[in-house]
């Protein structure tokens, strides 16, 4: 089986993203995290274009291992020089020089025949060849090239010193039945003198597509993005196409060098960089990927996930598949959510509890485990109470340091302390924590009103911190504190329930 190269250009391509502009520091969290990855070679910007792009250039090529370092450039001398001393101290460095071939770029951009394109493409590959061992030439709109011409360059520009050729779909414009066979007529030209790499965009939404076309007539390269950012609709998906040859390797009979377990991780940390948020229907990586909601579905995944699952969540990083309560939902996936909770229910409860759900989910778009929590402490079934809250007093204000002062009963006796706290929030759980001994975190506090009025419900989400389970408890009461209290006592007898 053959090994596919990932050429990562979320740094370069991904960058020129409206809006997804990353400064030095952040470029070196991105290419750290490819190299975690496994991908094999990292655009990591164009030196020329800026100061700023040199600087993030040169210091990932000075701090990054474990990776091929590219720079790109224009067949241009001074874009070609700019690179090398950019590249210059990676342990593997490459430049990837492109000049357009298609008749439109070269009559209306560029303005120039198609003997001046040739002529100058193969002195500048011939260039960057005399500065690193590792020269890629892209003949840019290649999609939109006379194909005679195109593979006219593409034989002069591996015979100048380039080792990998990249066909670009610059604009988004082929199909893959088209780009399919346009890879093949060249692999059959160049056989193995050079790596076929394929840079497609998304304008048609046919990126990936495209790719993986290419990769079934023998590209030996993609070059691909984090969560499939780049410029107007962006660039094939990186993880699309490294999932695609994880999940169908009898097809295409191809892999890749990629730990897949950390694609979540790279797809949120760039997320959290560029505040670029990731859609919830998106493949591999999207909030809904192995989110099922279905009752057929969520019966058959509780059964053998096979049935509905083409890929493990795990692979991916994720810890595993959710099941979307809705108004699709059946008896099956209720139950199991009703035990996640930590209730035990009689058939008859499990029943009630049911038909309110349904109800609720005719009214309701999004169903929390808040919700179901509520429906089956509606007269259902109670969550044993292991501490409830007994007393509280708080003092807090400008100049004086908060202090919570509390009473809570643990296992039916009653426990003082006295805690102080950065707020007042923080003291009441400080105190809660030196009561109750749990080895909580807060992961959520949100305050809301449960009705015009004054009353407060205060809603946390608590987790230990030795296992993985998590809780929400609710509270309500006109003093806010005393609410938040009631809240995180609520959320740690239900940790408790799940523990049992």
């Amino acid at each position: 089986m053959r090994t596919v190269k990932i050429f990562d250009t979320t740094l370069r391509d991904g960058e020129q993203s409206p809006g997804a502009s990353m400064n030095v520091e952040e470029k070196i969290q991105i290419a750290k995290q490819l190299v975690k990855m496994g991908v094999d070679i990292i655009e990591a910007g164009f030196p020329i274009a800026s100061p700023g792009d040199f600087e993030a250039v040169k210091r990932i090529a000075g701090e990054v291992r474990g990776a091929t370092i590219a720079g790109l450039a224009r067949a241009k001398e001074e874009d070609i020089k700019r690179a090398w001393e950019a590249v210059r101290d990676a342990s593997r460095k490459r430049i990837h020089t492109f000049h357009s071939t298609s008749d439109i770029h070269l009559k209306y951009q560029f303005r120039v025949s198609r003997a001046e394109a040739l002529k100058r493409s193969v002195e500048m590959v011939r260039y960057a060849r005399s500065l690193v061992d590792d020269v890629e030439f892209s003949p840019m709109d290649a999609t939109r090239t006379d194909i005679p011409y195109l593979i006219e360059v593409v034989e002069a520009v591996i015979a100048a010193g380039a080792s990998t050729v990249n066909i670009p779909d610059t604009v988004g414009y082929t199909t893959p039945l088209e780009f399919g066979s346009l890879i093949k007529a060249i692999k059959e030209k160049i056989g193995d003198r050079a790596v076929i790499s394929v840079h497609c965009h998304n304008d048609l939404g046919l990126a990936v597509a495209n790719a993986l076309a290419a990769i079934y007539h023998g590209a030996g390269q993609v070059e691909c993005t984090i969560n499939g950012i780049g410029e107007r609709a962006g660039n094939c998906s990186m993880e699309e196409v490294v999932m695609n040859l994880a999940t169908r390797k009898d097809f295409y009979k191809a892999k890749t060098n990629i730990r897949t377990k950390e694609i979540i991780r790279a797809s949120r940390l760039l997320t959290r960089i560029t505040g670029i948020p990731v859609q919830p229907n998106k493949a591999i990586v999207g909030a809904n990927a192995f989110a099922h909601e279905s009752g057929i579905h969520q019966d058959g995944l509780l059964k053998e996930k096979l049935t509905y699952e083409i890929m493990r969540p795990e692979d991916i990083g994720l810890k595993q598949t959710e099941l979307v309560l809705g108004k699709h939902s059946g008896r099956h996936a209720f139950k199991t959510r009703i035990k996640e909770l930590g209730y035990e229910l009689t058939p008859d409860e499990v029943e009630t509890a049911f038909e309110k759900f349904k109800h609720l989910a005719d009214q309701k778009k999004d169903i929390f485990d808040e919700d179901i929590e509520a429906l089956v402490s509606e007269g259902v079934a109670k969550i044993p109470e292991l501490y409830s809250l007994v007393d509280l007093s708080v003092s807090s204000g400008m100049g004086v340091r908060p202090t919570a002062a509390l009473k809570l009963k643990v296992k039916g006796r009653t426990v003082d302390s006295v805690e102080h706290g950065d707020g007042p929030v923080d003291a009441v759980y400080r105190a809660i924590v030196a009561v109750t001994k749990t080895k909580s975190r807060l992961m959520k506090f949100e305050v809301k009103s449960i009705t015009g009025g004054t009353d407060a419900l205060g809603e946390v989400l608590v987790s230990l911190e030795e296992g993985s389970r998590k809780a929400r408890g609710q509270g309500a009461d006109t003093d806010i504190l005393v609410a938040a209290a009631k809240a995180y006592v609520n959320a740690l007898n239900k940790l408790a329930a799940k523990k049992r």
